[in-house]
């Protein structure tokens, strides 16, 4: 004889059921694209750029950006318009939702991060923190 269990559950096939998209690590604007592909160009040995994040500033975090030779083992990758992004892991958590733009200015031009996780900046936009 079976025992008794004091829970049931029930198996139920659905259809037609609206998955909810997960977020993406990184969004690359269409001008930081076409400034990647440039600088790539330029460094035939890399693979792609490889972002990260140090402390610096005085509000805590600033992100780094470099050519990438090689993946790291926790490294994420984001693969959009034929150009690669390695994500360092200690990044991964700060980045997740991130558009990355390129602005071409009077005086600079520069990558922007777009970060809705952001809690605070310093005055001069170098650093932050989450």
């Amino acid at each position: 004889m079976a025992a008794r269990t004091a829970m049931t559950a029930t198996i139920r096939a659905v259809k037609n059921t609206r998955l909810r998209p997960t977020r993406a690590p990184l969004v690359i604007s269409p001008a930081a694209v076409s400034r990647i592909k440039e600088l790539l160009q330029e460094k035939p040995t890399a693979v792609g750029f490889k972002i990260g994040v140090k402390t610096r500033g005085c509000n805590g975090l600033s992100y780094t950006l470099d050519y990438a030779t090689e993946k790291g083992k926790f490294d994420e990758e984001v693969i959009q318009d034929g150009i690669k992004i390695l994500i360092d892991s200690k990044a991964q958590l700060t980045l997740l939702g991130t558009e990355m733009d390129y602005v071409d200015g009077l005086l600079s031009s520069e990558f922007v991060f777009n970060n809705p996780n952001i809690k605070g900046t310093c005055g001069c936009g170098e650093s932050f923190n989450v």
